[in-house]
């Protein structure tokens, strides 16, 4: 018996699975508001609640995690766009994944410093034309 032995396997390798969530957190944090399936989503969720959690405790050791969970790469700057940045704030040198981080925890984590869990909200939607799968809405709370 398979007690307690809850998978998300939806039919991909492992690595496959990690990149798909990680994208998807990425855009969930980027834009605040994606469309998936359900089964997508339930997954989801798990990893954004505790996404909003390393976010309101703001350590290194917090952001260094997040890091690894999102897979974010920094491509390295040139001298150039190091120097712009730094002069006038112009953060349009970086790739998305920097802004995602800025995002994360300038935003959403001081957001929901008073809330204890439940960050996500999950609002079904119809069946998806072509193969009848429920899809559904996931976004980030208000406050």
């Amino acid at each position: 018996m398979r007690h307690a032995k809850h998978t998300f396997k939806v039919g991909r390798t492992s690595s496959h699975r990690r990149c798909l969530i990680a994208n998807m957190l990425k855009s969930l944090v980027e834009h605040g508001k994606i469309e998936t399936t359900v089964t997508k989503a339930k997954e989801l969720r798990r990893h954004a609640d505790r996404l909003i959690t390393l976010a309101k405790k703001n350590t290194l050791a917090s952001k260094r995690q997040v890091i690894g969970d999102l897979m974010i790469r920094y491509n390295p700057l040139t001298m150039k766009e190091a120097r712009d940045v730094k002069k006038n704030n112009n953060t349009d040198s970086y790739n998305g994944d920097r802004v995602v981080i800025g995002i994360l925890f300038e935003q959403l984590g001081p957001r929901f410093s008073t809330r204890n869990g439940g960050y996500t909200r999950i609002i079904r939607k119809a069946q998806r034309v072509g193969d009848n799968a429920s899809t559904c809405y996931i976004e980030y709370l208000a406050e």
